[in-house]
């Protein structure tokens, strides 16, 4: 018996029965082919059924053929692409789990490939990012659209299909855009008032319905309160709500926020799980269809409590799904320190709008072979891992699991690395998890671990002679020596382990991400000029901070670091400092600092040769990876780790 009872009890949606409450919300892959779905995606798809979840929507499948909403999208837009459907629902049917394809029309959020007319729009208003207005969709062509949700509903229905989604949330593409008033600006019978600028996606449900029958379910995905002026909010979306279930929607997917207003719809990481309950709690209580939320759910107890608490009849779990795809039986059966932890980081979107398929930070493969499927290795080999950061543990893992003897040695008394400081920062507390999950999965695998172990040339050459060497060393941080006469400097993470104590009043040296994470982190919980709150100043050479992060991790931060009254300047490059003094230039003027007290810096990491240079004088064979081979991120450091115990 599951101690999530609520999560796991069977649902009645429309006429048909969901095995249990954990639904996977659509999330874009790149994985197609000019459309087509390909055995990538039915693996991906059949993956996450087979690791138990209930019912799943698909990333969006687009209805007509003029407009793609991204490159590696999905369509069904005509009868050619329904082989490929029939094998994902065969796949998905295979393990009683429940497929509802997406049906979206990009509009003017498609993407601009060449040859692409003028994208059209319920008005002539575009999104921010637009580089021309678009053009208002005639009523003409809205009858033809109609007809062609119907369509795309009816062939998935052929094939196997279980239901439709209907996206509208967070004004986003054709539908989203003609409810949202941020975009729908008309004047005739689909714009207006909600009545009109909900008349299209009203007229879109019925069309699906008359060509596909009662038995077929359709839910329709909202955002329950756009979170913007002048957008819609929970009253508006409430209404709605209400005429949805009338017409004979099965459900409500209710999401939040929209795609102007960054970090509304897609949470950060940090934020706190569940961000749209108090939306779907408020709709659940006036509509008497099924209700489901969405939004940076991670863990299952809190998926659980969103169900027993009222707030939701089923919960979305997109992103801790995608990262394990045996989330939801892991769940079930109580095994969670095995659950590969979702740290809510967005990397997996971080690419799609430039045509990268999808990805994670700490699922480093979702090819057909991937950490589940590993083959073992033809020849046997002893390894050794120098460094237990994430990168020297995954490939610990990956290589033992192809049958490679192992021994990972760790100079430091705890295995980690860089993630024991880089978990201490606001909002980075979910690093804790990977370590722990790390940790563990080498526990249990019985591979030798030795702590407080410092590999040295005469161990390489006696008690690991022959061994193959996989270093995973990690970086130093960088520290401008000529700097470094200021009466008390720290490298960023040096504060973040504890090992220096910054004063009251601080300059940061570096505006990337460990400096705005460093600054903020340091910088008072509340700007309410309480006499004794710190007082931080942060420089940055370049024209911006955060110049390599995107999402809404970065839009979060920025937005705290200024709510604090932390000090930013840009095109700052500081040029001297004394014992009591830091001097900076801007704009070609020099500025002065004398009331300061603390100096971070935060000017990126280094490789350190040393490593490199021991293991060429020891004639050993090696491989170095993470931040011993480039500095980079967490993903960076997990996927070199496994790419490389993969390929021995």
């Amino acid at each position: 018996m599951t101690m999530y009872k609520h999560l796991f009890e069977p649902i009645q949606i429309g006429k048909r029965t969901i095995k249990n409450r954990v639904f996977m919300p659509p999330i874009s892959t790149n994985l197609a082919n000019n459309g087509y779905v390909t055995d990538e995606l039915v693996q991906h798809y059949g993956a996450r059924a087979k690791g138990g979840v209930g019912l799943i929507v698909s990333e969006v499948v687009t209805v007509e053929p003029t407009y793609v909403y991204l490159p590696g999208d999905m369509s069904i837009h005509d009868d050619s692409y329904m082989e490929g459907w029939k094998k994902v629902f065969d796949e998905v049917h295979k393990y009683g789990t429940v497929l509802l394809p997406q049906l979206f029309h990009p509009a003017f959020m498609a993407f601009p490939l060449p040859g692409t007319p003028q994208l059209i729009a319920p008005s002539n208003v575009g999104p921010y990012y637009a580089k021309a207005a678009p053009r208002a969709v005639t009523k003409e062509e809205l009858q033809v659209i109609i007809k062609q949700f119907g369509d795309a509903a009816y062939r998935m229905q052929q094939v196997g299909g279980d239901g439709v989604e209907i996206h509208c949330a967070h004004a986003h593409g054709l539908l989203g855009g003609f409810l949202s008033p941020l975009y729908n600006k008309r004047t005739d019978e689909y714009g207006g008032d909600i009545h009109g600028r909900l008349r299209l996606t009203l007229e879109v449900i019925a069309e699906v319905r008359k060509r596909c029958g009662d038995d077929f379910i359709i839910d329709v995905r909202i955002s329950g309160d756009e979170y913007s002026d002048g957008g819609l909010n929970l009253t508006d979306m409430t209404y709605v709500c209400k005429q949805l279930e009338k017409v004979g929607v099965d459900f409500i997917h209710v999401s939040g926020g929209n795609t102007i207003k960054r970090a509304s719809s897609m949470p950060a990481p940090g934020t706190k799980q569940g961000s749209h309950t108090h939306l779907s709690e408020y709709i659940k209580k006036h509509i008497n269809i099924p209700v489901v939320t969405v939004g940076r759910i991670t863990d299952a107890w809190v998926a659980d409590e969103i169900i027993a608490n009222g707030q939701a009849d089923a919960v979305m779990i997109g992103r801790a799904n995608l990262c394990d795809p045996e989330f939801t039986n892991k769940s079930y059966e109580g095994r969670e320190i095995e659950i590969k932890p979702c740290i809510g980081c967005g990397r997996c979107l971080t690419g799609i709008m430039f045509g990268k398929r999808v990805s994670c930070s700490i699922n480093p493969s979702f090819e057909l072979e991937n950490e589940d499927t590993l083959q073992p290795a033809e020849e046997k080999k002893n390894i050794l891992v120098i460094g237990g950061g994430v990168a020297g543990m995954e490939a610990a893992y990956v290589a033992h699991k192809r049958g490679h003897h192992v021994v990972l040695c760790e100079a430091q008394e705890q295995l980690g690395g860089q993630m024991l400081v880089a978990c201490v920062p606001i909002g980075k507390q979910e690093l804790t998890k990977v370590v722990k999950y790390m940790v563990n999965r080498l526990e249990v695998n019985g591979i030798e671990v030795r702590l407080n172990t410092k590999v040295t040339k005469e161990m390489l050459e006696t008690e690991f002679a022959g061994y193959e060497v996989i270093a995973a060393a990690g970086a130093k941080p960088n520290v401008p020596n000529a700097l470094t006469n200021f009466k008390h400097w720290a490298t960023a993470d040096d504060i973040l382990a504890g090992k220096a104590f910054p004063g009251q009043r601080i300059v940061v040296l570096g505006g990337g991400s460990v400096g705005c994470e460093t600054a903020d982190y340091v910088a008072p919980l509340v700007n309410d000029r309480f006499p004794r709150n710190r007082v931080v100043t942060l420089l940055e050479m370049g024209p911006e901070i955060l110049m390599t992060e995107g999402g809404s991790a970065r839009s979060v931060l920025a937005l705290r670091m200024m709510e604090k009254g932390i000090n930013i300047q840009c095109n700052a490059k500081v040029t001297a400092t004394t014992e009591s003094t830091i001097t900076y230039e801007q704009a070609g003027k020099e500025h002065v600092l004398d009331n300061v007290d603390t100096l971070i810096f935060a000017c990126g990491y280094h490789i350190d040769p040393a490593m490199e240079d021991m293991l060429k004088e020891a004639n050993a064979t090696y491989h170095l990876i993470g931040d011993g081979h480039k500095v980079g991120n967490i993903k960076d450091a997990i996927t070199e780790g496994y790419e490389v115990a993969r390929k021995l």
